[in-house]
């Protein structure tokens, strides 16, 4: 599963960044994916996610869409379980502008 390199920012969805690291955290747990299948999925290094993760760099606004997007599809699961883990995600970790 990847995402488009060159699609629009939803510029109303917005991430804080200092949630960053604990959304990658956090959404592993919920998934069991490794930083590793985390970078492969949204189309960037490993290295970067760790990056992020650990607070050395701040990922793009495109990035940021990327994770909205897993994030979303994410919610359509099967499993109750990981839709409430999701669902208490997007609550954390996002808002919505006007």
């Amino acid at each position: 599963m990847g995402f488009p390199k060159n699609a629009a920012v939803n510029t109303k969805s917005v991430l804080e960044q200092p949630e960053v690291g604990k959304l990658i955290d956090e959404l592993g747990q919920l998934t069991n994916l490794t930083q590793a299948q985390l970078a492969e999925i949204l189309g960037v290094a490993y290295a970067t996610i760790n990056r992020w993760e650990n607070g050395h760099i701040q990922p793009s606004p495109l990035a940021i869409k990327q994770f909205r997007a897993l994030i979303d599809q994410l919610s359509q699961s099967s499993s109750e379980t990981l839709r409430a883990g999701i669902q208490r995600l997007l609550t954390q970790h996002f808002s919505h502008e006007g």
